[in-house]
């Protein structure tokens, strides 16, 4: 896919004269030349464990790696995602402060009635990777063996099962609303506080199922401690060549399918944009991503520029329809 530089207006100080400009504008274009040239904070506004947080921790090693400068990431949970966004919206605009997020971020115009950041200006999308199919989950020692076992006992028993996310307003939460529309079943959504304490509470039964990214469960999966019943996409993953797809399963227009973004705050230079394009293409294309994919059901495809901001447009309208038809109410 064809790479689109995202191109910024540099915003000029209004100087008493053109000898001042220069002088200030020359080492500033030095240091963009030199980026990174000091450490860089990646924000990921959940908690530690969830698939955002693995998936960045892995993204920021290899970053680390090619570019001798460390990518460190702060995890900054609260507020569906929101506190860890507008940190990073508010930040200063020269690449030291990115964000990580995932198909989240495209829902959460209907989750609150304002935002305290500018949706579509204060944010600017980057790259988005590691395009990982939504998968339904429970205990190892669960008496549902089949997604239509499942879908059959909440048709029969209508409120009984209970399904857990990361919160009220994240991917999760939306993807098993989408699920609940594609099966015509209900079920009672009990939220954590990230979506790896809500894996804990699958282990102890203290909820039914779980629609989570496969990176998120990987462990829990590696380790017998639960089982999948189905992913979304098209086909069957390499490493679940026993899991059936959704539509196998009987549910065809189901279709979620979740990412990893990167997003800089406005005004940040686009010299430091082209060098994170670069960076993360090269990451995606190697072996060591490739077999981290591979190894999390993932697809390590990646989208830049406005090719990502035509997915989060499309998306944004998708859980639209999800919201009304679950009487999401705005907070």
């Amino acid at each position: 896919m064809a790479h689109n530089l995202i191109k910024f207006g540099h915003r000029l100080l209004a100087l008493g004269s053109m000898a001042a400009a220069m002088a200030i504008a020359a080492p500033a274009a030095h240091a963009q030349a030199d980026y990174p040239s000091k450490p860089v904070r990646v924000v990921v506004p959940y908690a530690p464990g969830g698939a955002v947080d693995l998936v960045t921790r892995r993204i920021a090693q290899q970053l680390t790696e090619q570019t001798g400068t460390s990518f460190f990431v702060d995890n900054k949970p609260g507020g569906t995602g929101t506190i860890g966004i507008l940190q990073v919206a508010r930040s200063t605009p020269d690449g030291a402060t990115l964000l990580t997020n995932d198909m989240t971020y495209a829902i959460l115009p209907h989750v609150f009635h304002k935002l305290a950041w500018d949706y579509d200006k204060d944010l600017v999308p980057v790259a988005a990777f590691n395009f990982a199919p939504a998968a339904i989950v429970v205990a190892a020692d669960s008496k549902f063996k089949t997604l239509g076992e499942l879908i059959a006992y909440a048709k029969a028993n209508p409120g009984k099962l209970n399904y857990g996310t990361g919160g009220a307003g994240t991917m999760p939460h939306f993807s098993t609303e989408a699920l609940k529309m594609a099966g015509q079943f209900d079920a009672v959504h009990v939220p954590f506080k990230g979506n790896g304490e809500a894996t804990m509470a699958l282990l102890t039964n203290t909820i039914d199922f779980q629609i989570a990214s496969t990176a998120g469960v990987m462990g829990q999966l590696n380790g017998g401690k639960v089982k999948l019943l189905a992913i979304s996409g098209k086909e069957r993953l390499k490493a679940f060549p026993n899991v059936p797809t959704f539509a196998e399963a009987g549910l065809p227009n189901y279709s979620v399918v979740n990412f990893t973004g990167l997003w800089i705050p406005k005004g940040t230079p686009a010299t430091v944009v082209q060098r994170l394009e670069r960076e993360i293409s090269v990451v995606m294309k190697g072996n060591s991503m490739k077999e981290y994919a591979d190894s999390i059901g993932a697809v390590p495809t990646v989208v830049f520029g406005q090719d990502f901001a035509q997915l989060l447009k499309n998306q944004t309208q998708y859980w639209s329809a999800v919201a009304t038809s679950a009487k999401v109410e705005k907070q």
